[in-house]
C-alpha cells in the first residue's frame, strides 16, 4: 500500500460528504421515491458502462454470477426506495439516524454469510443501538412510518453490503456494479409497467431543477462515489474507510440542519439517541477490525 497522505484523507471525507448529501438531494427532488431511484440507477448504469468500455473490460459472465449480481441490484434498489420514502414520511435527520443502524444489522448478518458465531459483545452493542432507536422514536412518535422505513432501509443496506462482500471476493467490483445498476433499472421498470404506473417516471418540467439534481445523484453521488471508494483503497486501509464512512449520518444531519432549518431541527433527545447509535457503531467497527487484525496475524 502506498504512503498515506493528507490528500487521500481529504478525498475520503469528500466521499463521505457526498454520501451524506444524497439525502439532501432526495429531499430536494420532487419525484417519487421509486422514480427517483430508477433515474439514479439508469444514470449510474450508463456512466459505469462508459467507464468499463474505456477500460476495455470484458462484460461476459456466467449465469450464476448474473443471477447473484441481479439479486444484489434488486436489494440495493429496494434499499434506496425505502431510504427516500423514509425521508418523505419523516425527514432527513430521522432517516439518517435510522440508517446508521445498518452496521448493527451487518454484524448479525455476517455470521450467517461467513459462517461464524455471533459474539456476545455484538449482542450487547445491538441492545444499546435499540435503546438509541427507542429514544428517537419516543421523541418522534408521529414519524413512526418514517422510522420503520428507515430501519428497513438500513437492514437492506446491510444485507446488500454483506452479500456484495461475498461477490467481490471472486469478481471485478466494477463489473458487479454495472450488472447491479442494470438489474435495478429493469426491476423497477417492470414493476411500473405491470402496476400501470409508468408515467411516474416523467419529470414534470424540462426547466425543473430535478434534471440537474437527479444527474448529480446518479453521477457524482453514485457512479463516481463507488469507483472512487474502490480507487482510494490503494492509498488508505479498509480500517480507515469503514470508520470514516460511519460519519455519513453526522455529515448528512449537519447539512440538513443548515439547508432545511425549519424542518430538520429536532428535540434534544433525538440527538442523544443519534449520538448513542453512532458511537456504538463506531465502537463496534473498531472492535471488529482489531479482531480481524489479530485473526490475520
Amino acid at each position: 500500500m502506498q504512503k498515506n497522505n493528507l490528500k487521500h484523507y481529504l478525498h475520503l471525507h469528500f466521499l463521505v460528504f457526498i454520501a451524506g448529501f444524497t439525502a439532501i438531494l432526495g429531499e430536494a427532488i420532487s419525484l417519487g421515491s421509486i422514480a427517483l431511484v430508477w433515474h439514479r440507477m439508469l444514470i449510474a448504469f450508463v456512466l459505469t458502462f462508459l467507464f468499463l468500455i474505456f477500460r476495455k473490460y470484458d462484460f461476459k459472465i456466467n449465469i450464476r454470477d448474473f443471477f447473484n449480481f441481479s439479486l444484489a441490484g434488486i436489494i440495493i434498489a429496494l434499499h434506496w426506495i425505502t431510504f427516500f420514502e423514509a425521508i418523505e414520511q419523516s425527514n432527513i435527520s430521522i432517516t439518517l439516524a435510522m440508517f446508521s443502524t445498518g452496521a448493527f444489522f451487518a454484524s448479525l448478518l455476517e455470521p450467517i454469510f461467513f459462517k461464524r458465531k455471533i459474539k456476545p459483545v455484538e449482542i450487547i452493542l445491538g441492545c444499546v443501538v435499540v435503546c438509541g432507536v427507542f429514544i428517537i422514536l419516543k421523541a418522534n412518535i408521529n414519524s413512526f412510518v418514517g422510522v420503520l422505513l428507515g430501519i428497513v432501509s438500513a437492514l437492506l443496506a446491510s444485507l446488500f453490503s454483506v452479500f456484495n462482500g461475498k461477490l467481490v471476493q471472486n469478481n471485478n467490483p466494477f463489473l458487479i456494479s454495472f450488472y447491479e445498476f442494470l438489474s435495478g433499472v429493469v426491476f423497477i421498470l417492470l414493476y411500473l409497467i405491470f402496476s400501470d404506473n409508468l408515467s411516474d417516471l416523467a419529470i414534470s418540467s424540462f426547466f425543473s431543477y430535478d434534471y440537474l439534481y437527479v444527474f448529480i445523484l446518479g453521477s457524482i453521488c453514485t457512479a463516481y462515489a463507488f469507483i472512487a471508494s474502490i480507487y482510494i483503497l490503494k492509498f488508505l486501509s479498509p480500517y480507515t474507510l469503514v470508520l470514516t464512512y460511519n460519519l455519513e449520518p453526522v455529515y448528512g444531519i449537519l447539512l440538513a440542519i443548515f439547508i432545511f432549518p425549519d424542518t430538520e431541527k429536532m428535540e434534544f433527545s433525538f440527538y442523544i439517541g443519534t449520538l448513542i447509535i453512532i458511537s456504538t457503531i463506531i465502537i463496534n467497527s473498531i472492535l471488529k477490525i482489531k479482531n480481524n487484525k489479530k485473526t490475520s496475524s
